[in-house]
């Protein structure tokens, strides 16, 4: 059954223009929890709202194809990949080239589907990390997005900056606007010191060499990063200024219980946790979800998918 209340005016604008760019490519899109009723009812969904082409693994053996047995024998993780498991099948799908995207995770905690992601798909060519990042639309229709809130807990800086790299990526390609990218700590411009201030301080220098024409600044409290009289006064000179729309927290913890306030305390929509990094599209959901939260999932890892080489399907 699906729980989620009727979403306010302003927060179905961005969704149904997901909507609208899923129905022009009609990705395909492997469930990999296929024995899930959720999984089930939104693979019917999918396919009568015209919105992707389903494909629900419940048996592992029926998905074996030459080319998916191929792929995890070309993985370097090939030990550790179960052709038994419809998971790891159905992330093989995907870099086989035999599905555009995966959704999984309805009947898996979020490490089994990290490691499907990094066993049988790996990561993207430069990317040094697999994360994840919470794309949040607010009640008048603001999209933020929240990273880490999922797979890594304690980043060093240089995983914190690949975090904001991927999450601005992300932000970029779900929202459809230039991020600008807060690096949050309890600290804004030097009004604290501490190992944990002084790790923002490195990973914020870290994404200006790794990305010199992303906006970011760091460190950051939330207050200076999201409202402008408060930037004036904290941060004067910022290049966000309190406009930022990406928010990289210094750890999993913070991410964690931020995206689940947000939600819960300002009405916000919260879509993920998305698995960024990876060399295919694949996401996770949260053993809690509905069905329509396994649609959304699904319709944004195929809109992602369709601004990327490869799409399997064709419109």
């Amino acid at each position: 059954m699906n729980h989620t209340p009727p979403a306010p005016a302003g927060q179905t604008d961005i969704v149904d223009s997901w909507h609208r760019r899923a129905r022009a490519c009609r990705a395909r899109i492997v469930l990999a929890d296929g024995r899930d009723d959720r999984a089930m009812a939104a693979a019917e969904r999918l396919a009568a709202d015209a919105l992707a082409d389903p494909v629900l693994v419940e048996d592992a053996g029926t998905f074996r194809s030459d080319a998916v047995r191929s792929r995890a024998t070309a993985s370097s993780w090939r030990d550790r990949i179960d052709l038994d498991d419809p998971l790891h099948v159905a992330a093989l799908m995907v870099a086989a080239g035999e599905a555009d995207a995966c959704v999984a995770g309805a009947s898996r905690p979020t490490p089994d589907v990290v490691r499907a992601a990094l066993f049988c798909i790996g990561r993207a060519p430069g990317v040094d990390l697999v994360s994840s990042c919470f794309f949040l639309v607010l009640p008048g229709g603001t999209p933020v997005t929240y990273a880490d809130c999922g797979v890594v807990p304690e980043p060093d800086a240089e995983q914190l900056a690949s975090i904001a790299v991927s999450s601005a990526a992300t932000h970029r390609e779900l929202a459809g606007t230039e991020p600008r990218v807060a690096m949050l700590s309890y600290s804004t411009k030097g009004s604290a010191d501490g190992p944990r201030v002084e790790l923002v301080r490195e990973a914020t220098e870290i994404v200006r060499r790794r990305a010199p024409a992303l906006i970011v600044d760091g460190e950051l409290q939330f207050d200076a990063a999201w409202d402008t009289e408060v930037a004036a006064s904290k941060a004067p000179g910022s290049p966000i200024a309190g406009r930022a729309n990406v928010f990289v927290f210094p750890d999993l913890s913070s991410g964690n219980i931020a995206y689940k306030i947000t939600q819960r305390l300002a009405g916000a929509r919260a879509f993920g946790p998305l698995l960024q990094g990876t060399a295919g599209v694949i996401h996770d959901l949260s053993r809690g979800c509905d069905v329509e939260d396994v649609v959304n999932v699904a319709v944004i890892a195929a809109c992602q998918a369709a601004g990327r080489d490869g799409l399997v399907s064709q419109t």
